[in-house]
């Protein structure tokens, strides 16, 4: 070998260590996934159900930190600003997409500060009434809407809440006029409802199952495109006969911006892995979740259509952004 074949061989060998030093294992140290929810929720129970099959493939713990505020604000501030090596994740929600139209200057853009993971799954809204109510099916509520605008009370939890905005669409859509009566959570809906208060309700399906199954309420519709596990029996929306009504609130997992694809792509994979087991299925379809994995790119587009969606929706309700 010449010299100057010895010169780019030992130039060669210098280099290598740089070229293919070994990356760090990922993960190399526990995992916080912070939840903008506080804990006992269906949120946060997905959540919880996740991270423990999450902490099986990768080999470390995946820990829950609960970060409640309003509009997620906090919890996602935190993930916004964490480090971008997949060690501090967040559980993203259509709670997100809201915001993004409530809330005038959030401390971060939600469409680029975070790196997308992929969807866990979503969770119906239901239309509740009491048991002995008048309204045997959805269109039996809607023909008596029709024939008192502004006369159906319909409860829901706070203005500018997913419930909340989810009935202020339904009038568009189905072209009726409501009267809406907001709650300060579930418990106060529920109560309602069961004291005739209000003649319905939009919540959540997982929390008014126990309600239903014990038989002092009755679910007439779900919101969604499909029927939901818990309540099979039950029609859509659309079944019922409201044509192109379609909401479904939705968690999701997220890392921030910059965060390496192939970090994404191993969270990614340990969510699918863990959402996969019988027994995880099994669980969270009892809290009326659908399970629903899916790609960075899916969740992204997911988040996009819904910022779109719901800011038409505030912005018809005439919601002023805080």
């Amino acid at each position: 070998m010449g010299p100057v074949c010895r010169r780019v061989a030992l130039g060669v060998l210098a280099a290598t260590p740089w070229c293919v030093r070994a990356q760090p294992r990922f993960p190399d140290r526990a995992i916080t996934l912070i939840v903008p929810f506080a804990p006992g929720g269906i949120a946060d129970l997905m959540a919880r159900t996740v991270a423990e099959g999450m902490a099986r493939s990768l080999g470390q713990p995946v820990v829950v930190d609960n970060r409640p505020s309003a509009g997620s604000v906090v919890a996602s501030q935190v993930v916004a600003t964490a480090r971008p090596d997949g060690h501090t994740l967040l559980l993203m929600s259509n709670g997100h997409a809201v915001s993004a139209g409530l809330i005038r200057r959030l401390p971060y853009d939600t469409q680029k500060a975070f790196a997308p993971i992929t969807t866990l799954g979503f969770f119906d809204l239901g239309l509740f009434v009491p048991a002995g109510s008048r309204f045997a099916t959805l269109a039996d509520a809607l023909a008596w809407a029709r024939a008192h605008p502004g006369g159906l009370k319909v409860g829901t939890i706070a203005v500018g809440s997913t419930q909340h905005l989810a009935a202020k669409l339904f009038e568009t859509v189905a072209g009726v006029e409501l009267l809406l009566v907001p709650y300060k959570g579930t418990p106060g809906v529920i109560t309602a409802l069961l004291s005739r208060e209000i003649d319905l309700a939009f919540e959540i399906v997982g929390p008014m199952l126990a309600q239903v199954a014990g038989g002092s309420l009755r679910a007439l519709a779900v919101t969604s495109g499909q029927r939901n596990p818990a309540l099979p029996q039950v029609p859509t929306v659309q079944q019922a006969g409201v044509a192109g009504y379609d909401v479904a609130s939705w968690n999701a997992l997220a890392a921030p911006a910059g965060t390496p694809a192939g970090v994404v792509e191993t969270l990614g994979r340990a969510a699918r892995e863990a959402l996969a087991v019988p027994e995880t299925r099994d669980k969270l379809a009892r809290l009326g979740v659908r399970v629903q994995a899916g790609t960075p790119s899916e969740l992204q587009a997911l988040l996009a259509s819904e910022i779109a969606r719901w800011g038409r929706v505030i912005r018809a309700a005439k919601i002023e952004p805080e």
